[in-house]
C-alpha cells in the first residue's frame, strides 16, 4: 500500500515539476504531460493528476474570485426538466423576441404578458392583446411549424381583465397615498421651508 501511495505520488510531483516549468504565456501550458514510454500516450491518471495541478494554480492565482452568480443559488432547481433550457435562458439573457420556435417565444412572451398589459391604457387594448396572444397559442399548439410542444396555456380574457383592474387600482391608490404623504410633509413644514422647497424644484 505504501509503495502505491509513493508510486501515486511520484507521478503528482512530475507533473507538478512539469507544469512549474512552464511559463503562463507558453503554448505549451495547455499540452498533456509527457506520454509513457510504454504506450506512448499518457495514462488516465497522469492527465488526471496534471488537470488537478493546473487547477490549483489557477486557485492561487485567484481565476476562479468573483465569478459571475458567486454566493447565488442556481436557478431553476425546482423546476422540472425542459430539454430546451439553454434555448430559454439565452432568450431570456439576451432578451432576444421574435426568434425561436413558438414554444420558447410564447413561454417568454407569457412570463412578460402581465408587465405588457399594465402598459396598456384601456380594457379595450388588454382585451386586444389577450385575444391576440390567445390566438397565437392556439395555432402553435397546431404544430404546423414543427418544434417542441406548446405548453404555454391561454389566458382567460375577463378573469385577467379584473386582474388588470386590481392592479390598476392598486397603482392608484399607491400614487394617492404618496400625494397624500408629501402633502401632509409639505403641511408640517415652515414657511422657510416651505420656500427653500420651491426653490429646490
Amino acid at each position: 500500500m505504501s509503495r502505491k501511495k509513493g508510486h501515486s505520488d511520484a507521478r503528482l510531483n512530475a507533473a507538478r515539476y512539469r507544469v512549474d516549468r512552464l511559463s503562463p504565456a507558453d503554448d505549451a501550458a495547455n499540452e498533456p504531460p509527457a506520454q509513457d514510454d510504454a504506450t506512448g500516450q499518457p495514462t488516465m491518471t497522469e492527465r488526471a493528476q496534471y488537470v488537478e495541478v493546473l487547477i490549483q494554480q489557477a486557485i492561487r492565482r485567484g481565476e476562479f474570485d468573483d465569478l459571475p452568480g458567486a454566493g447565488k443559488p442556481l436557478s431553476g432547481l425546482q423546476q422540472s426538466y425542459d430539454p430546451d433550457w439553454w434555448i430559454r435562458q439565452k432568450i431570456e439573457r439576451e432578451k432576444i423576441t421574435g426568434l425561436g420556435p413558438p414554444a420558447l417565444t410564447l413561454r417568454t412572451e407569457d412570463a412578460a404578458l402581465d408587465a405588457r398589459l399594465d402598459e396598456a391604457g384601456s380594457e379595450t387594448a388588454v382585451r386586444g392583446i389577450l385575444e391576440d396572444f390567445n390566438q397565437r397559442v392556439i395555432e402553435a399548439r397546431r404544430q404546423l411549424l414543427g418544434g417542441p410542444p406548446v405548453i404555454t396555456p391561454t389566458r382567460d380574457v375577463e378573469e385577467e381583465l379584473a386582474r388588470w383592474r386590481e392592479r390598476r387600482a392598486a397603482r392608484q391608490r399607491e400614487r394617492d397615498e404618496q400625494r397624500q404623504r408629501e402633502q401632509a410633509a409639505y403641511d408640517a413644514m415652515s414657511w422657510r421651508e416651505r420656500r427653500r422647497a420651491k426653490r429646490g424644484r
